[in-house]
């Protein structure tokens, strides 16, 4: 539809993928060499800056690929959800994710057990190892891609509270249009973007805990699913106000969301004083 072709292209816009003339510019280029959504390819392409790129790779290869986490038979989810809770992240479902990851890579590569195989290791914990197999498959095809361009990967530093920061100024980088606040405390997320209110998906490592984070970024929406919103970490609004576009932020509809945004980017950058500066 000539709507979805608009937004696509505003989108693009946004992440700065497209020049003055509508092509692709020299970073839109970099993009494309990369078998991922735009968002993705941005919030990759930023963990070279911010050095973080061990994780997003790791982060890019399990989102892309199928949903890790299986759906437990009858009467088996309270022992899933205490399974799943071992690679609970507090900064949320992203780092959660690498937590998952990891996990899998070292059960395979030291077994407990002789007869102790990854399928097994996967069954035990309720995840698909064919899902984690092929995140191992696009994210060495995409180390590939990243030495093939000559773009740095970063040592692993997975753990580090500024690690953790590099990953979400990483995210925020590519995803600063997937933002949901919690606007009444029991987890009612109204998306920037739109006046569309979601819930968290079940998968998500805040789903049924008393920690619901006021601001997050998710990776995905879903109106088939209740309205869910997917793979969900926490972020603060000053790390988004630091990061985000301000020529995005000023087409958002307005919004109380808009208005306390709007006070946080007041604070980090003082008014000019005349006309001509702001100009």
């Amino acid at each position: 539809a000539p709507e979805s072709l608009m937004q696509a292209l505003e989108d693009l816009d946004y992440l700065a993928a497209l020049d003055n003339d509508g092509n692709l510019s020299e970073f839109g280029i970099i993009m494309s060499e990369f078998p991922l959504d735009p968002q993705l390819s941005k919030s990759l392409l930023a963990s070279c800056e911010f050095e973080c790129v061990d994780e997003m790779l790791t982060i890019a290869a399990m989102v892309t690929a199928p949903n890790c986490f299986l759906h437990a038979p009858p009467g088996t989810e309270e022992i899933a959800l205490t399974c799943w809770h071992r690679f609970s992240h507090p900064a949320g479902d992203h780092f959660t994710l690498i937590n998952v990851f990891n996990a899998f890579k070292e059960a395979s590569a030291n077994p407990t057990q002789p007869d102790c195989s990854d399928e097994k290791w996967c069954r035990d914990y309720f995840l698909s190892c064919s899902a984690l197999r092929m995140a191992e498959m696009i994210r060495a095809e995409l180390v590939e891609i990243l030495k093939r361009i000559e773009l740095p990967i970063s040592e692993p530093d997975f753990g580090s509270e500024e690690n953790v920061l590099s990953i979400k100024k990483a995210l925020l980088s590519g995803y600063f249009m997937h933002i949901a606040r919690d606007v009444d405390g029991s987890g009612n997320y109204l998306m920037l973007t739109h006046k569309q209110v979601a819930q968290l998906h079940p998968f998500s490592s805040y789903y049924n805990t008393r920690r619901i984070p006021e601001w997050v970024l998710f990776h995905e929406f879903s109106i088939s699913e209740d309205n869910s919103i997917r793979v969900v970490s926490e972020i603060s609004p000053d790390l988004f106000a630091e990061l985000v576009p301000q020529y995005y932020f000023s087409n958002l509809p307005a919004s109380e969301s808009k208005d306390i945004l709007q006070e946080v980017i007041n604070h980090l950058v003082p008014v000019p004083a005349t006309k001509e500066e702001q100009k």
